[in-house]
């Protein structure tokens, strides 16, 4: 979503992050009909797509007659579409010219070309990358989805470029950095820095403990975010979780040091009975500290976690812990977000029931926006994004639906956008009508489809029940 120029942003405001998604939810609109299809298939791949659109709202300058062509044939299908279905073009526009969301929407718009309308929507390339960069670590957590701390064979920094390029040629919108202990890394800062200059949106994911208000500087001039794990809000619960004595109070400083840097910033809490009658505390904590987001992670029995599987949450627990995390996104000042696919279950019956204003359609991002407009949007991007609106990279170049799911469908030296295009395993996971897929009757198929890592994680089964849904009755 952005050109390869650095662009300065403040972070988001709430009708801000409405904003992009009311451009996808018109934009699903426009091109619904054969001519606009006709039009976007002739441009075919993201990069171009990302150019003609930045011409069309008046970003950039056409570099030939094609390119002008194209834009002006954008242009008339949006003013004609615009009376039809009463969308504002000058909404459009402006949400097109922030780069990031420009390179997101240009990602939608050939995927709609290449796979035609589909519920949930398929995408030319993932959303969002989450690279394990290394499975080094200072920590040795309890849940840890990695099982870092071992090291095997890693990519070379000349390899971890070459994956930065065929990301960047694919149409990639984001990549987070995580591991292990990304910040660890000797070849991170390097990494980091060509992942910016090619124009993705970067985030770190870290332990925190690294983070000193020096490298907190350095960071403000690379990433666009940065997310602290913090699994309680006291030193004794976080320390014990995380297998080393101190951990708490050195991720609570890299946390302040982000902040202080003016870095948008975010904790991350994974749930579990150790820590759930903290999570009140966890979000007043989030709250002083003044951190944009605090997002509350489902519990997977990977890795080590395999372990500690008798510490996961059963569904009463669950239900009080999204309906609670939901209350206070009404009235905290700041998101209060998890990556359960039933948070946005929540949300939607929230809103129907006139208990709630805002609503979290894709169950990763706070929007505020009409319920219709909201819940057509739940349809088309809602739901578990395994292998669908993002997918992991292991540090040895292994392509996985999603960190938290272990599967490899390929390593990207035999070509990222070719695996993710054409692996029958990602297919699968698209899929949410197949007669195999558990959710398929539920009602809440598309804007939730339950988490796909954890059917994997407890029965072998990607498209089994996801166990802890408080919906279908299903319970740990």
């Amino acid at each position: 979503m952005q050109d390869h120029i650095r662009v300065e942003s403040s972070p988001p405001k709430v009708d801000e992050a409405a904003k992009i998604h009311e451009v996808i939810y018109y934009l699903k609109k426009l091109f619904e009909n054969p001519v606009a299809k006709g039009l976007i298939s002739k441009v075919a791949t993201p990069k171009r797509l990302e150019k003609v659109l930045a011409i069309y709202c008046g970003a950039a300058e056409a570099s030939g007659i094609k390119d002008r062509v194209y834009a002006k044939g954008i242009a008339e299908i949006v003013a004609k579409a615009a009376e039809r279905f009463d969308i504002d073009e000058e909404l459009l526009k402006g949400g097109l010219r922030d780069p990031y969301y420009r390179r997101g929407v240009a990602n939608v718009v050939a995927g709609i070309a290449k796979y035609g309308i589909t519920l949930p929507q398929k995408l030319y390339a993932p959303f969002l990358v989450v690279w394990n960069f290394t499975n080094r670590c200072n920590l040795r957590c309890k849940h840890c989805y990695a099982n870092a701390g071992k090291v095997d064979d890693e990519l070379t920094l000349e390899e971890k470029l070459d994956l930065l390029r065929q990301l960047d040629d694919a149409g990639v919108v984001a990549i987070s950095f995580s591991g292990g202990e990304p910040l660890i890394h000797k070849d991170f800062w390097k990494v980091a820095e060509y992942a910016s200059k090619l124009g993705f949106h970067v985030s770190v994911a870290t332990n925190g403990t690294l983070i000193t208000p020096e490298v907190a500087g350095r960071l403000k001039e690379i990433v666009d975010y940065v997310e602290v794990s913090l699994d309680a809000a006291n030193p004794a619960t976080h320390d014990e979780f995380r297998g080393v004595k101190g951990a708490f109070e050195r991720a609570l400083n890299g946390i302040k040091s982000c902040v202080d840097a003016g870095i948008l910033t975010g904790i991350a809490t994974t749930a579990t009975k150790l820590n759930l009658k903290e999570i009140p505390e966890i979000v007043s904590l989030a709250e002083r500290l003044g951190v944009y987001r605090l997002v509350v992670f489902n519990f997977i029995p990977t890795g080590r976690g395999k372990e500690i599987t008798s510490l996961d949450l059963n569904a009463e627990e669950r239900r009080w812990l999204l309906e609670f995390l939901y209350d206070s996104l009404q009235r905290r000042n700041l998101q209060v977000l998890s990556t359960s696919p039933l948070y946005a279950v929540v949300s939607v019956e929230k809103v129907l029931e006139g208990k709630g204003e805002r609503m979290t359609p894709t169950h990763f991002a706070d929007v505020c926006m009409p319920s219709d407009s909201a819940l057509v949007l739940a349809d088309f991007l809602g739901g578990c994004g395994a292998g669908r609106l993002y997918c992991g990279i292991q540090p040895n170049g292994d392509i996985t639906p999603c960190v938290f799911l272990p599967l490899v469908v390929g390593n990207y030296r035999n070509g990222f956008l070719k695996i993710w295009q054409e692996n029958s395993i990602l297919e699968l996971l698209r899929d949410r009508d197949g007669p195999d897929y558990a959710c398929k009757d539920c009602d809440y198929k598309y804007i939730c489809g339950g988490c796909r890592a954890r059917a994997y994680g407890y029965f072998g089964d990607i498209r089994g029940t996801d166990p802890g849904c408080f919906i279908g009755s299903a319970d740990v």
